[in-house]
């Protein structure tokens, strides 16, 4: 029987366009039916002709189904893939904004920190209307999530729905693929096992050939043309030891040490993404965020992309690899998601949302122990998983104290700002965000 994958948020054109190229390489879902679901009915006509072009390149005998509404495209699906953005450019902005005219100089804002906690405060009410829709309409499906922040909203998917959901992220084998490009070793001998949290996940091994390669990353490292194409997390692994995952523009921004001073931000930041502190930073994200322009650079990229060569190529994201595994040809998979922490690390906050090795098979999705991870590693995980958690009780019991309190800990922010300062912010992040905040009856 052929079988159903829906897309949430498919708007998100380019993403979609990979995801879809990728469940369609896979024999299992040749003829699979595609039912491509958002809210904004342009960026949905172009995901349909994106998909349309891919069925027609590849000579599939796939469907594609395009609607905004959720629950008609949920019924008898076996996959579902979210990538939605709640609030759109006005609200990302003001979560960038705000901390900045603080003085908490944010980097990019959708994964931890105010930006982050705020931003998951106003998605995860949606989050959640859409695993009750899964509940009814197609409970047996796996739910796979790339929305931001993927912590704090797979956490309380898993504990507030009976849903079958992880989260993924491409910096796990983005990064393994970056560290063995530096060190000249083949993907396909190379070897990791990566723990921690999202975005901030350490590769606890890294071997090429079995053997450790860490020595030859440190040594990679030590050369100045890469050194400073990730300054930010060379100097975290050459100071804690292991390297983490994600992007220097993204860890910049978890941690007191690179961007609580102006002399800091200069000497590890870079040009471009708002990097600058500031006013500058401010504008370069004022033009990014400015929808027209979104929707221009939307349209120039679907225009290059429709009337060129169409790479039907599988990619690395791990969707359609995890779906195949499930409910496909059944071929095992492993792939680091995003579980709740019961007995997988054993130095992280009980319950808390990790991201560690899972295995995908007919069986369904089985996660690994992983143990402790090494101190240095396990403060800062700690200290981001706990205000995690603080934010994620503060959209359970509707109380706005428990968002300042989540704020107060986030590592930036108390680097720079005094507690009564934290409170202004906060109370003006709630104020620009509160028609998309249900959850909270009062903000004081």
């Amino acid at each position: 029987m052929s079988k159903k994958i829906v897309f949430i948020g498919a708007g998100s054109v380019i993403f979609t366009r990979n995801l879809v190229r990728d469940v369609l390489s896979f024999p299992a879902f040749r003829d699979c039916t595609i039912a491509l679901v958002d809210i904004n009915e342009n960026n949905l006509a172009l995901a349909k002709k994106t998909v349309d072009k891919i069925i027609e390149a590849g000579n599939y005998p796939a469907k594609v189904e395009a609607t905004t509404d959720r629950t008609e495209a949920l019924k008898g699906a076996d996959g579902v893939l979210c990538t939605i953005q709640v609030g759109g450019a006005k609200a990302a902005f003001s979560d960038v904004e705000i901390p900045i005219n603080y003085g908490v100089n944010v980097t990019v804002g959708d994964t931890r920190g105010p930006s982050g906690i705020f931003r998951y405060l106003r998605t995860v009410p949606i989050i959640m209307e859409i695993c009750r829709d899964i509940e009814k309409y197609c409970p047996e499906a796996i739910f796979l999530n790339y929305t931001n922040p993927m912590g704090m909203l797979c956490r309380t998917m898993q504990s507030e729905s009976n849903v079958n959901v992880t989260g993924l992220c491409h910096s796990v084998q983005g990064t393994a693929e970056m560290l063995a490009e530096w060190i000249g070793a083949p993907m396909d001998e190379v070897t990791y096992l990566c723990a921690g949290l999202n975005h901030q996940a350490w590769y606890l091994e890294y071997k090429w050939n079995g053997k450790d390669a860490y020595p030859l990353i440190k040594e990679a490292v030590m050369k100045p043309e890469i050194y400073e194409k990730e300054k930010v997390r060379n100097e975290m692994f050459l100071h804690l030891g292991y390297y983490v995952t994600e992007s220097s523009v993204h860890n910049a921004e978890y941690n007191p040490w690179f961007r609580k001073r102006s002399d800091l931000i200069e000497k590890y930041g870079s040009r471009g993404f708002g990097w600058e502190a500031g006013a500058s930073a401010l504008e370069w994200r004022r033009q990014f965020f400015q929808e027209d322009r979104r929707e221009k650079r939307r349209q120039e990229e679907f225009n290059k992309w429709i009337n060129g060569q169409i790479d039907l190529n599988r990619g690395k994201e791990y969707a359609a690899y995890i779906f195949n595994a499930v409910f496909g040809d059944n071929e095992m998979f492993e792939f680091n998601g995003n579980v709740r922490n019961f007995g997988l690390i054993d130095n992280l906050p009980e319950g808390c949302c990790v991201e560690i090795p899972v295995v995908a098979s007919k069986a369904g999705l089985r996660t690994v122990h992983v143990g402790a991870l090494p101190p240095q590693l396990a403060i800062l995980n700690s200290i981001n998983a706990q205000c995690e958690e603080l934010a994620v009780e503060a959209h359970l019991t509707g109380d706005p104290r428990k968002v300042f309190h989540a704020v107060c800990y986030d590592p930036l922010t108390s680097a720079v700002l005094s507690l009564e300062e934290i409170r202004k912010m906060v109370d003006e992040m709630f104020q620009a965000n509160k028609e998309l905040l249900p959850q909270f009856k009062h903000f004081s």
